[in-house]
């Protein structure tokens, strides 16, 4: 380092010698002192979404697309929170159609399979059948060739029971109810015996209509479905381990 020597009479060199002495020492003391040997805390990454693991589309009518309820409502919606806060990470397809008969679902089944690939079919049809007084062994029919259909094409179903009310009398009411424990057995596909037990009837459950039911009665209906779907989840992934 070069000596820096002061003129005592030059009062301006005087003040910058003191000025530049002063930054000297001041980068002296910066090179001495140690570097910062913190390491920086790692950041933890946002968990990841789970994998969905298969798909399950729920088929039916008014009863399944959720009338009259916002459709996170709905039991679909319901029943995909349920499935995956209990582990089962597949995605709940609402596939219903207001007004839909058992032929209506069969002439889009085709389409069903193809555009939306279900791993799981919830099949919920054939009220409207009965509302209009169509022949019992013409939905019996339709339900076979749809669930044949499924079976096919080695998708897992679970057939939704259903009832009608007495306004058709009693003969047709019964011969309504026997369809679908007869084509369930026939198949050999899960049943959930009355898709609307404890809520049909009840009408804090229900819409004005009598017929919907509110959101209340889609968290029952929820209860009702889910062990049959975990059930149907089970086959499924024995029939597809590796």
């Amino acid at each position: 380092m070069c000596d820096l020597k002061l003129n005592p009479k030059n009062h301006s060199f005087r003040s910058y010698g003191w000025v530049l002495l002063f930054i000297t020492i001041s980068l002296v003391l910066i090179s001495c002192t140690p570097a910062n040997t913190q390491t920086a805390t790692p950041t933890s990454s946002p968990t990841p979404e789970p994998r969905l693991e298969g798909t399950i589309v729920a088929i039916g009518d008014s009863l399944t697309e959720g009338l009259g309820v916002e459709p996170e409502l709905a039991y679909p919606a319901r029943l995909a929170r349920k499935l995956q806060e209990n582990g089962y990470y597949f995605e709940v397809i609402n596939a219903g159609i207001s007004g839909e008969s058992s032929s209506g679902t069969l002439s889009r089944i085709d389409w069903i399979l193809g555009s939306l690939d279900p791993d799981i079919v919830i099949l919920e049809t054939g009220p409207n059948d009965g509302l209009r007084g169509v022949d019992p062994a013409v939905t019996e029919e339709n339900l076979t060739k749809i669930i044949t259909k499924l079976k096919s094409e080695n998708r897992t179903v679970v057939l939704a029971g259903m009832q009608i009310v007495l306004n058709m009398g009693s003969e047709y009411t019964s011969a309504f109810s026997e369809i679908y424990p007869r084509v369930a057995d026939q198949q050999g596909v899960i049943l959930i015996p009355f898709f609307l037990e404890g809520v049909a009837a009840e009408q804090h459950l229900n819409q004005p209509d009598g017929v919907h039911p509110t959101a209340e009665g889609y968290e029952v209906i929820t209860e009702t479905v889910y062990p049959y779907v975990v059930e149907a989840i089970k086959i499924w992934r024995a029939n597809h381990s590796p």
